[in-house]
């Protein structure tokens, strides 16, 4: 991607001929236009807002996720890649007014839901997983399974957490393993209790549990930047209580976006492969269809925890009163630098003063080191 300022002075105005285009483009649509929650398209991009935090206005925080046409993320962006709009107005980036960071090296948390199928069309029952690196291969999917969440826990950070959800032949249809951990050793500890000994597979029951529990309020003060589900299944189902067109009808409706990424397996059949698929389309999440060999799976849940490390953090100043109002956030990523191809997804902020307290302050003072405020009478925006 470019370097800051790349812009400047020559291809200047060519870079505000592209924004003035998109601003009236933008605004005569009335809204910014998203790519969808599917699969993007040869040659395209995409850009998926998580969640937008205004906790410490004028402060905002939007935390992005984006994708190639490989639905790999989009490394090294800038200033110079963001188009940010609020109202409809774009911010001028030479007046360092917002700034972009990968979350790799942040203190906010990722989140992660496994659904592991142990049902024993994925294996016989066994007697757990260790983590030891040099332990012999497993002779079921169902061991490889554990194996992958395993080897997807020991390279996490310390502040990220994981949840795990087994399908099993519960009221439910699926037994709830550990909720949201930090502690890698306490999630082996439980792992290891699970047995593949299932008759039927309500997956879309615990999918549907995963989505919700990404829905949850963390406790503690530390931030969250995303939740994904990664399901690790045959993709059949078997009397779930809602239906698959239920379940991504749900997924659409969802305010905040919680990718679903996929891990199909199965010796005998790949004829239920097209659920797993369909979710991680809906969903925006990825669809990996496991080779001949279930140890596939450990370098699959690798690349995703990468992919979740990849994700982008715009923090901005704002510069409305305090009104109570809800503002129209848009943010555009431009790839490749100077193509003036943008992919946009759009969000909102409320322009509130939050109760004083000695946390909240501290972090503003930190902030407004980093962002200093521009004299008095000026913007942040293109004139």
């Amino acid at each position: 991607m470019g370097t800051r300022g790349s812009c400047l002075p020559g291809s200047v105005w060519g870079h505000l001929g592209r924004i003035g285009t998109l601003v009236v483009l933008l605004l005569g649509s009335g809204t910014a236009s998203a790519q969808g929650y599917g699969f993007v398209a040869p040659g395209e991009y995409a850009a998926m807002i998580h969640r937008t935090d205004f906790s410490l206005y004028p402060f905002i925080r939007v935390y992005l996720r984006t994708f190639d046409d490989k639905m790999q993320p989009l490394p090294d962006l800038n200033e110079d890649n963001i188009l940010l709009l609020i109202q409809g107005r774009p911010y001028d980036p030479m007046k360092m007014q917002f700034g972009i960071q990968s979350i790799r090296g942040r203190r906010e948390a990722t989140r992660s839901v496994f659904v592991i199928d142990a049902s024993r069309s994925m294996g016989h029952a066994t007697q757990g997983v260790e983590s030891q690196a040099h332990r012999p291969e497993a002779d079921t999917p169902f061991e490889e399974m554990l194996r992958a969440v395993v080897r997807f826990i020991e390279g996490k950070r310390p502040q990220d957490e994981v949840a795990v959800l087994a399908v099993r032949d519960t009221k439910e249809g699926y037994a709830v393993v550990s909720r949201f951990e930090r502690d890698g050793k306490v999630l082996a500890r439980r792992l290891a209790a699970i047995r593949a000994d299932g008759l039927k597979t309500r997956l879309y029951d615990a999918t549907d549990a995963a989505l919700r529990m990404c829905g949850t309020s963390p406790e503690g003060s530390n931030p969250v930047a995303s939740c994904s589900v990664l399901v690790m299944s045959d993709g059949k189902d078997e009397g779930s209580a809602i239906t698959r067109e239920e379940l991504m009808t749900r997924i659409t409706d969802s305010p905040t976006p919680y990718p679903i990424y996929s891990l199909a397996y199965s010796r005998t059949s790949r004829e239920h492969f097209k659920n797993l698929e369909a979710l991680s389309q809906k969903s925006f999440g990825i669809y990996y269809m496991v080779g001949e060999a279930p140890s596939g799976m450990r370098r699959i849940v690798e690349k995703i925890r990468n992919m979740l490390y990849s994700d982008y953090v715009v923090t901005l100043r704002s510069y409305l009163p305090v009104d109570g109002a809800r503002h129209d956030i848009t943010l555009g990523v431009e790839a490749p630098s100077g193509s003036g191809n943008y992919a946009f997804d759009n969000s909102f902020f409320k322009a509130v003063r939050q109760s004083f307290t000695r946390e909240v302050e501290e972090a503003k003072s930190l902030l407004a080191k980093k962002i200093e405020k521009l004299p008095d009478g000026a913007e942040p925006y293109y004139y």
